[in-house]
């Protein structure tokens, strides 16, 4: 039995499945609806849906014939929380790396710091965070 982090990311691998999981951020849906962006039969689609479910990423609800198909984010939160971990080690060691360096040729270090304030800031869309 694998762990819960192991089946979110064998979910996410295949793009299918992460185009599923953005459809289903904007709200619950059929999975005829889920289905029709895709070139493929509704058991693939059925097949994707089962691999989602047992990563705990979707859930299916019950309203009379209706069995609609939500997004259930929380094992998202926790495989960004993992990586967020490695995420900081990397960081901490860029950093040195580039503390280092600097420390090696302190009139290269000065041009691109130089170099780095002359660029442009990067354009972020709206609503979004830096």
């Amino acid at each position: 039995m694998q762990d819960r982090l192991s089946h979110t990311f064998a979910a996410l691998a295949d793009p299918t499945r992460r185009a599923i999981l953005a459809r289903l951020a904007l709200g619950e849906t059929s999975v005829t609806e889920l289905a029709k962006p895709f070139k493929m039969s509704m058991p693939a689609v059925s097949k994707h849906l089962k691999v989602l479910e047992r990563a705990g990423l979707v859930g299916r609800g019950r309203e009379a014939q209706w069995r609609p198909c939500r997004l259930d984010a929380t094992p998202l939160k926790d495989a960004a929380s993992w990586i967020e971990d490695y995420r900081r080690f990397w960081s901490a060691h860029i950093d040195a790396l580039e503390r280092h360096l600097d420390r090696l040729n302190p009139v290269q270090a000065t041009n691109n710091k130089n170099k780095q304030q002359l660029r442009p800031k990067p354009r972020t869309r709206r609503g979004e965070k830096k």
